[in-house]
């Protein structure tokens, strides 16, 4: 029964009324008397947080837990990119020509989720990656990648849902959602790394100092269970050889390489 609940939670969308008040929720101390069911039902590894279950005085806290330090280790090879999120990578392809990517069957305009033209010739005949976070998950993000951010903007008003059944049946949603879009230099080429939230409006704060981001460093996190599309330029980018759909993985962990250095 209270799986169904915490489920049907997850599962609602981002209506006016419904949001503000799951937001209230989550963020009040009243929200205190569910986290060890909620962990227990979400299978949260509880070994690897910085705190223990009893000291996360809200839901939104324990969603945006830090772990212990080592927890996550980053392959720090030169070209190596890596996870940016504790995740599961649902899908893997190309932008095309026309500025388009296939999700779960259904197309989206790479154009209209980052809302720039200028930005996205980089990225057509690309690859894109997306990274699907439960509530399971370890919330924090970090940067895949070493360089130098050139742009951050965000876009977008509501976030629906953005699990296998948003993607499937939802309207636009890694297009239309809330936001948060970070262009990296780095000296290979470009990556833009897209933070989409899935509920609460304004679900993604970001945390990183300066214009510089190193690989594996935390750059911001999610209130809640989300998803994070990379965009790479044409040609940079090849992708790990073990790596299909769906592949689960952790921060830091290797998902491809850098073919080489951008002239």
């Amino acid at each position: 029964m209270i799986q169904n609940i915490y489920r049907l939670l997850i599962e609602l969308t981002n209506g006016k009324w419904t949001s503000a008040l799951l937001r209230r929720f989550s963020r009040s101390t009243v929200s205190t008397f569910i986290i060890p069911s909620f962990a227990k039902v979400y299978r949260i590894n509880q070994d690897e947080m910085a705190k223990t279950i009893d000291q996360y005085p809200t839901l939104h806290d324990l969603f945006i837990r830090k772990l212990k330090p080592g927890a996550r280790i980053s392959d720090q090879s030169l070209d190596a990119v890596v996870s940016p999120v504790d995740a599961v990578i649902e899908n893997i392809g190309t932008i095309s020509e026309t500025s388009e990517m296939t999700v779960k069957g259904k197309i989206y305009s790479v154009e209209e989720m980052l809302g720039d033209t200028d930005s996205l010739k980089k990225y057509l005949n690309g690859t894109f990656m997306i990274f699907y976070l439960s509530p399971t998950h370890y919330h924090r993000i970090h940067s895949p990648v070493n360089g130098f951010v050139q742009k951050q903007w965000t876009l977008g008003r509501k976030s629906y849902p953005v699990n296998k059944l948003g993607l499937k049946y939802g309207i636009r949603t890694l297009a239309k959602n809330y936001r948060m879009i970070t262009e990296v230099k780095t000296d290979f080429g470009h990556v833009s790394i897209v933070k989409v939230g899935a509920m609460f409006v304004n679900s993604i704060e970001a945390t990183h100092e300066g214009m510089e981001l190193k690989k594996g460093k935390e750059m911001a996190y999610f209130s809640f269970g989300s998803t994070v599309v990379l965009l790479f330029e044409k040609g940079i980018f090849e992708l790990d050889s073990l790596i299909q759909t769906p592949h689960e993985i952790k921060v830091g962990e290797k998902i491809g390489v850098f073919k080489k250095i951008a002239k």
